[in-house]
C-alpha cells in the first residue's frame, strides 16, 4: 500500500498516522549544450515553444510556468513574477529577453492563464517533439532532455557566470543552500580545463577590484594591503 493510501486509510478511520520521512537519494542530472535546447525550442509550436523559452531563462519548475497568470508579466518592465512556488520555495521575479516577451505577445489570450493545458497533455507533446527532432537530427541527446532539464541547465550556467550560489539560490526559490550546492560540482566538472597555469593581477582600489572581478578574475588574498586575483589562462 502506498503512503497516500495509508494516509487515506488513517483519516478514514479517525487515525493519527504520520508519514514517514524518505530520503531519495540525489542523482547527478544530465546538462545538454545550449544549442540543443534551442533545436527543441525552435521546432516546437507557437505555445509549447513560448513555454520552453520561458524555463530556460527563469529555471521555473514546469508546474510553476503552467500557474503563470497574463497578470504576473510586464511587458514594459519586461520582468515575470512567480508568487504560486511550488514545493515551498520561496516567490520569484525575473528580468527575460527581449525573444520572450515578442514569443508572449504572440499568444492568443483565451484564459486567465498563459498555458492553459495540462502538463499530461504538455508533456506527451514534448515526449513527440523531442522523438521526432532526435530523429531529425540524429541526436539521441534530445531525448534525455525533460523540463526540469531546462531548470539544471540555467543553475549552473548562471553558477558559472557569478560563481555567487546565494544568488542562484535566490533566483531557483530554494530554501537552503544546501539544496544549491550541486551546481557548485556540475560547473567545476562541466568548465574544467586541463591547464593549470594562471594570470595573477593585483588591486588596491575598489575600482580595480571590480575591473577584475568583470574579467572573470576570482579573488584569491589579501596581504600587505594588496588584493590578488586570478583566472585561468
Amino acid at each position: 500500500m502506498t503512503t497516500y493510501a495509508r494516509a487515506a486509510s488513517a483519516k478514514m478511520l479517525g487515525l493519527n498516522w504520520e508519514k514517514p520521512k524518505v530520503n531519495r537519494a540525489r542523482r547527478i542530472p544530465f546538462i545538454p549544450l545550449e544549442r540543443e535546447l534551442d533545436d527543441l525550442i525552435a521546432a516546437a509550436s507557437r505555445r509549447t515553444a513560448c513555454y520552453l523559452q520561458l524555463l530556460k531563462e527563469t529555471g521555473m519548475r514546469a508546474g510553476e510556468a503552467l500557474r503563470l497568470k497574463w497578470t504576473d508579466i510586464d511587458f514594459e518592465r519586461q520582468t515575470v513574477t512567480l508568487n504560486t512556488p511550488e514545493k515551498g520555495g520561496n516567490p520569484r521575479v525575473w528580468k527575460v529577453s527581449s525573444k520572450l516577451v515578442e514569443m508572449l505577445k504572440t499568444i492568443p489570450r483565451r484564459d486567465v492563464k498563459v498555458f492553459p493545458v495540462t502538463y499530461t497533455d504538455l508533456k506527451c507533446c514534448f515526449l513527440r517533439l523531442k522523438k521526432k527532432l532526435a530523429h531529425k537530427l540524429g541526436n539521441p541527446r534530445l531525448l534525455r532532455i525533460t523540463f526540469h532539464t531546462f531548470r539544471y541547465w540555467k543553475a549552473t550556467m548562471e553558477y558559472h557566470k557569478t560563481k555567487d550560489p546565494s544568488y542562484v539560490k535566490e533566483m531557483l526559490g530554494h530554501k537552503k543552500l544546501d539544496t544549491t550546492l550541486l551546481y557548485i560540482q556540475l560547473e567545476r566538472t562541466l568548465f574544467q580545463t586541463s591547464s593549470d597555469e594562471f594570470t595573477v593581477k593585483v588591486a588596491k582600489t575598489p575600482g580595480e577590484v571590480k575591473a577584475l572581478l568583470e574579467v572573470g578574475f576570482d579573488y584569491v588574498c589579501e596581504k600587505d594591503g594588496l588584493m590578488f586575483f586570478r583566472k585561468r589562462k
